[in-house]
Parts: structure tokens; C-alpha cells; sequence
């Protein structure tokens, strides 16, 4: 069933210095755009997991970086980051595996006591799909590498239908 966001499809580009402060305004930016566009359900995922990818680019970069908001196919949301480092951590180098989820959960039980190191691992617990791949300097004029996420909308169920 076709959503406005479909219909209608969007995208927001916002270039984010290299500086420590780029997480929040990346935050705020985020909710602003979907609050704008009646994506409020997508909020709290969207905004933890988007300030995690944020957050790794100025930790391993010593350049700007952008984020980019848009609606994809069947009212999902697709949130990307580019920075000027082209190394792609894994496992975003390769395709989500089928168990990722499940792989993911059981690396952060083994791991309970690390302080940092863990944003791309929330990635991939909360996250429906996520990639990344490297950028050519031919490609967009511009190097380094783009990681994203894809979030979908939450099916209602019969009670919150009711309710």
C-alpha cells in the first residue's frame, strides 16, 4: 500500500564540519525532517542510530562529513553518512548476512565491557538493512566512503490498531 512518503519521495543533504558537535546538529536536523514530513515513528531508531554513524565519521576522519535523509520504496527511510576516510569497517564491507541480527547480539553479550567501539554493532542490531562501499574519486567528485541504514516502518498491530 503506497504512504505519502512513497508518493512523494524526499531527500535532505546536510554537510557536517569535523567537529564534535556534529552528532547533535546531525540529531536535530534529523528530527526536524521527520517530524516535517509526519515520520515521527522513526524518531528515536533513526536518531540513536544516526548519531552513532555520525559520531564514528569524526572519530575516524579528519574531515567533514554529510549526512543524507530520504524515503525509499514502501515508506522506508534510508540515512547515510560520507566521510573522507575510505576504509569500510567490518562487516559493512560485505552485504548484511541473513543472521546478522543474531550475530550482532551475540558479539555485544561477549563484549558487555567495552566503553567505546560499539556504534556500527547498534547499527546492525536495530538497524532492517545497512551497507556501505567506497567512493572513487571519478565517482561524485569526491573519495572516502559512504556507510547508511534502512529503517521500515513498524507494522500496527491488531491492539494498537483497536486502541
Amino acid at each position: 500500500m503506497p504512504t505519502a512518503a512513497t508518493e512523494n519521495p524526499w531527500s535532505y543533504s546536510l554537510r557536517l564540519p569535523h567537529d564534535p558537535r556534529a552528532a547533535a546538529i546531525a540529531r536535530i536536523t534529523l528530527r526536524a525532517v521527520l517530524a516535517r514530513h509526519g515520520m515521527g515513528g522513526f524518531t528515536d531508531p533513526a536518531t540513536l542510530l544516526t548519531s552513532e554513524m555520525v559520531t564514528n565519521a569524526y572519530r575516524h576522519t579528519t574531515g567533514p562529513a554529510e549526512m543524507r535523509i530520504r524515503t525509499v520504496e514502501e515508506g522506508r527511510l534510508r540515512i547515510s553518512v560520507w566521510d573522507t576516510n575510505p576504509d569500510i569497517p567490518p562487516p559493512f564491507d560485505k552485504p548484511p548476512a541473513l543472521f546478522d541480527r543474531s550475530s550482532a547480539l551475540a558479539e555485544a553479550a561477549a563484549n558487555t565491557e567495552a566503553t567505546y567501539g560499539r556504534g556500527l554493532l547498534i547499527v546492525r542490531i536495530c538497524a532492517d538493512n545497512w551497507g556501505g562501499y567506497a567512493l572513487a574519486d571519478e565517482l561524485f567528485g569526491r573519495s572516502g566512503k559512504l556507510l547508511w541504514f534502512e529503517l521500515a516502518p513498524q507494522p500496527r498491530d491488531a491492539f494498537g490498531t483497536a486502541a
